[in-house]
């Protein structure tokens, strides 16, 4: 099948059958997915406040909006027509760290426009607002924040970069003893460590490049190009204003850790994802440069199963079931866009328990005839 060209003011459908897919076992998978719905308090901020992150006042404290979720959610689809949607596929909802991947997305845009001639380069050659001058972190590549191997030192937007030290994601919230134990630093692109406040460093380093509020530059460059709807909602925290040239705009955060990220459809995510797929290409136009899709599914030299800001299955850890090639943006929820170029496959799962996703890919493969 060819996904390379798919209709771009709407989706089509087609059955299961049509496309390769054995209908009563991708059903089973659908009936899955709503059957192992995430625990997650529908209160999101209620989630947040009750510990989710396992994180010490007043370092805890939400100081970005928040929204409650709603039900699972979903849609697959094959050759670039919806074989299987179910739940509200237009609902607008919080993704976490799935935001993550679109800010690779704004990353790529400023190396394809030469805005960052070279990723492997110190970002304080660019950067110059003083985040990236001390010892510790004047030779952090751009490279290193979008692998999170920066070992950034610092404060950001009253986060403190050490919160995250010893993150471990396998486990369960509220049982994150190791935490937020703060750790000698090592030399910056030789450690991997999951942080969100070092996240949100390459987020504002991106804004200071582009000149322009990244969500903006989303929209003109690739949400609107791709015929995503004007639902989607990209938000920073209420002390993330900075100026540059005489304007005040607010840097966004790369996940909702602390409320803010990206607020989106199932659709919206599934037509990113539909890009990926197709190499950065839409209806004939290359949105992303097909150097920086193959850059961003390539592993850090320090994780095989991580790119630049999407997770990848190189060793079977995110899904055994599904390809080696497949490609993830992930969130907590679950909030999840899988993309398996092998099959010809996008997926979008949200409010999923995250323990069960690898079971639900699983159906999803063996409804593939």
């Amino acid at each position: 099948m060819n996904a390379s060209d798919p209709i771009a003011a709407s989706w089509q459908r087609a059955t299961p059958n049509d496309c390769g897919l054995d209908a009563s076992a991708l059903q089973q998978a659908v009936d899955f997915a709503i059957a192992h719905e995430s625990k997650m308090n529908r209160d999101i901020r209620q989630a947040l406040e009750d510990g989710h992150f396992a994180e010490p006042p007043p370092i805890n404290k939400i100081v970005g909006p928040v929204i409650d979720r709603g039900d699972p959610n979903g849609v697959i689809i094959r050759g670039g027509k919806i074989v299987a949607e179910w739940g509200d596929v237009d609902r607008v909802d919080m993704t976490f760290s799935a935001t993550k991947s679109y800010l690779s997305l704004c990353a790529g845009l400023a190396v394809d426009d030469g805005l960052i001639p070279d990723i492997h380069a110190p970002v304080r050659e660019l950067v110059g607002d003083g985040g990236f001058d001390s010892p510790q972190n004047r030779s952090i590549t751009w490279a290193h924040l979008l692998q999170l191997t920066s070992e950034w030192e610092g404060e950001l937007w009253d986060k403190p970069d050490w919160i995250d030290h010893n993150r471990d994601l396998a486990s369960q919230p509220g049982q994150l003893t190791e935490k937020g134990n703060k750790r000698a630093l090592h030399q910056p692109g030789t450690h991997w460590e999951y942080n969100d406040v070092r996240v949100n460093r390459l987020a504002l380093a991106l804004l200071r490049v582009f000149k322009r509020p990244l969500p903006d530059v989303l929209k003109e460059r690739v949400m609107d190009p791709i015929s995503a709807s004007d639902t989607w909602q990209w938000h920073g925290y209420e002390n993330s204003f900075v100026e540059i040239d005489g304007q005040s705009m607010q840097s966004v955060s790369g996940g909702a850790h602390w409320g803010g990220g990206l607020w989106i459809s199932t659709l919206d995510h599934a037509r990113i994802g539909q890009l990926m797929l197709n190499q950065g290409a839409w209806n004939g136009k290359q949105i992303l440069s097909k150097s920086w899709v193959k850059a961003s599914t390539t592993p850090c030299p320090l994780n095989q199963n991580y790119g630049l800001m999407w997770w990848l299955n190189a060793s079977g850890e995110q899904a055994p079931a599904a390809p080696r090639t497949s490609f993830f943006a992930k969130g907590v929820g679950a909030n999840i866009i899988w993309v398996d170029p092998t099959h010809d496959i996008v997926c979008v799962v949200r409010w999923i328990k995250k323990e069960r996703f690898p079971e639900f890919v699983a159906r999803v493969i063996a409804a593939i005839e």
